[in-house]
């Protein structure tokens, strides 16, 4: 059906699949925090797995899809194009969410943000390892790097989860908590929320797979590189879930939160190298081109600014953002320019 679609066609699709990923994202980022206040899930499964994984399904149907499709450059250029284009948000956060009198790392910095970035550091390093043994694993459902990958991904979120739980004795941390207060952002039931949620993800899921088909057929029409529309244009779009949310949660002070958003949904989008890889029948990983390792290492760069950001926090500002950001945008938009030679 795609393929008989008009080029306006396609585009219309592809803003609206954009638009609705926007809007369920941030209503949905809502009605988790409500549920995890009300059943008591606390703040490691509720910022950490549930908000995560919900605001990257966008990445997770366009993954399957690409997969199954054998599609390798949309499939693996999406999660590692994502991961450095959602470190950029934290810039965008930085400028609007934060304000004129800190950076957003002079504000937001602690062990469980600087442990999250060093387990991403990791896991994408491993992506990198992983193309080493290409044709060695094309018989299995999955290579042994990525069930390594899975295996920091779920050690890190334990590791996070109990390092959190001794950073909420912080009397300032539990004031920043309750400030958020979700209850006012959903009056509804419990039921009604989870009920909301798996509509929502739904949703979501469609978006992305609507979104990936479009985007596949425009970038295929405009003679676009499947790589350097994955891991800039696509990868933008279905990062909105996390603008939106980091956003939020940096104007209501909650600037760990607002850290934490980006850096666990980085760290999460690797693991699904592992799902494709099953999909697929044959290690993912091993199709990964010069262009993706490139995109990991730029991912890796980012992290790593940031991380200095926040071991070393500095107050001052320069345009409304912390030198660390500044740093970032420049060598971000200097890695998509050698995206564009490469590629």
């Amino acid at each position: 059906m795609v393929e008989n679609l008009s080029n306006l066609s396609l585009l219309v699709i592809f803003l609206l699949s954009s638009g609705i990923i926007w809007f369920v994202g941030v209503k949905i980022t809502h009605i988790i925090d409500f549920i995890t206040v009300h059943f008591g899930l606390g703040e490691a499964f509720g910022g950490m797995i549930l908000l995560t994984i919900i605001t990257n399904l966008p990445e997770v149907a366009i993954t399957f899809v690409a997969s199954y499709k054998h599609d390798y450059d949309i499939a693996i250029s999406n999660i590692i194009g994502g991961i450095a284009i959602q470190t950029v948000v934290l810039v965008v956060i930085d400028i609007i969410g934060v304000g004129r009198k800190a950076p957003l790392t002079w504000k937001g910095h602690s062990r469980v943000l600087i442990l999250e970035g060093i387990s991403l550091i990791f896991i994408l390093a491993l992506v990198i390892i992983g193309k080493q043994f290409e044709g060695h694993f094309d018989q299995s459902f999955a290579s042994p790097v990525e069930y390594l990958i899975v295996f920091i991904w779920i050690t890190s979120v334990y590791l996070l989860a109990k390092l959190g739980l001794k950073e909420d004795q912080d009397k300032e941390l539990i004031k920043v908590h309750h400030a958020r207060n979700p209850k006012k952002h959903f009056k509804g039931s419990p039921t009604s929320a989870i009920l909301l949620t798996i509509f929502g993800a739904i949703l979501i899921l469609i978006a992305g797979v609507t979104l990936e088909m479009s985007g596949t057929r425009l970038s295929n029409h405009f003679g676009i590189n499947g790589v350097l529309f994955g891991g800039t244009i696509l990868a933008l779009c279905t990062a909105l879930p996390e603008i939106s949310t980091g956003i939020a949660s940096a104007k209501i002070r909650d600037y760990n939160m607002a850290v934490s958003d980006i850096f666990g949904g980085n760290a999460f989008l690797p693991v699904l190298f592992f799902f494709a890889s099953f999909l697929n029948g044959s290690s993912v990983l091993s199709h990964l081109s010069a262009s993706n390792i490139y995109l990991a290492c730029l991912g890796i760069i980012l992290t790593g600014i940031y991380l200095v950001g926040m071991v070393l926090p500095s107050s001052k500002q320069i345009w409304r953002m912390g030198k660390d950001s500044l740093i970032v945008l420049v060598v971000y938009l200097i890695g998509l320019i050698g995206l564009w030679i490469i590629s």
